[in-house]
């Protein structure tokens, strides 16, 4: 038994293949390319939306860099206006201190002024009253010259005592 080409199970199978791909393989080809296509077309949108969105985050990273040179830039203005505020309350108040302690030495200078006043007021107070009493004393004892001298040496030795004594009242 020998099989002829057309008894063969194998040729009958291979012609009905054939005869599928003849009828159905352009519809099989159309929607193989066409889930190929849609794929593609896909695989395209995916990557434009990409590209989009690369060049969204470029934008605002050039954004967000331009804003913090801007922060850096204000922030070394208000550094600088701040500085300069300080320097300027600074001279402010030394020329203030210095102000002060001039009026404060002015005052010292007129109390020491005012003092010294006193006390040579004083003085000559002391020296009238020493000099009255001593006149007093002449007069009184009518004395020669040489009395005179020795009681004008002692009234002048009683200056001191007298002043001292002025101070303590």
């Amino acid at each position: 038994m020998h099989e002829t080409f057309w008894s063969n199970p194998r040729t009958w199978v291979g012609i009905a293949f054939i005869i599928f791909l003849v009828l159905f393989g352009r519809r099989l080809w159309q929607a193989l390319a066409k889930m190929l296509d849609d794929r593609t077309a896909s695989v395209r949108a995916s990557l434009d939306e990409a590209a989009r969105l690369r060049q969204e985050a470029e934008a605002m990273l050039r954004d967000a860099e331009a804003r913090r040179k801007a922060a850096i830039e204000d922030a070394q203005r208000l550094l600088e206006g701040a500085k300069t505020q300080a320097a300027q309350v600074a001279a402010t108040a030394t020329a203030e201190a210095q102000s002060a302690a001039r009026r404060r030495e002015q005052m010292a200078i007129d109390r020491i002024a005012a003092a010294e006043k006193a006390a040579v007021d004083e003085v000559r107070l002391t020296a009238a009253d020493v000099a009255t009493a001593a006149a007093r004393q002449v007069l009184a004892q009518g004395l020669s010259a040489d009395a005179d001298g020795r009681l004008i040496d002692h009234a002048i030795g009683q200056l001191p005592t007298a002043l001292a004594a002025r101070r303590a009242a």
